[in-house]
């Protein structure tokens, strides 16, 4: 039995750290929903985050319509913005070298509520605090938010 337990709990672990990230664009939103959803992020971010202050280090591939628009956007309102980039990643480091790179971490989700209800959800990881809105897409083909920012403190 004991031996049982061990082998699953080594198992749960294991497992843990073959996973993919879960961040990422989840949904089949159109184009111009996530260039929607990106600009309400980013002035969102803008009242938390001063721009010209703040680095951000988008710490995932942003190469959907949300996410190549969140990237632009912010730029745009002036922040810098260091992409993602596997081969930065996967650079060794000297032994007496600490990896450090200034700015502020930032992931993000999107992702539908279908089947259960016509909603797209947003969330923002800055650092490692989650920031969520709900949108509804409405008839004319754009897409409104359904409620204010959630943030958990």
């Amino acid at each position: 039995m004991r031996k049982v337990l061990l082998i699953s709990a080594l198992i749960a672990g294991l497992s843990g750290c073959a996973t993919n990230s879960p961040y990422g664009n989840y949904s089949a939103a159109p184009a111009t929903y996530g260039k929607t959803m990106a600009s309400d992020t980013v002035a969102h971010l803008v009242t938390i985050y001063p721009p010209a202050l703040t680095r951000w280090n988008i710490m995932q591939p942003a190469d959907d319509a949300y996410g190549t628009a969140l990237v632009a956007l912010l730029r745009g309102r002036g922040y810098s913005v260091n992409e993602y980039s596997p081969e930065a990643a996967k650079k060794a480091q000297p032994a007496n070298q600490t990896a450090y790179t200034p700015g502020v971490d930032l992931r993000y989700v999107v992702d539908s509520l279908a089947p259960a209800a016509d909603l797209y959800r947003v969330t923002v990881v800055v650092g490692s605090q989650p920031i969520s809105r709900a949108y509804i897409p409405q008839k004319n083909g754009t897409v409104a938010a359904a409620g204010s920012w959630a943030r958990k403190e």
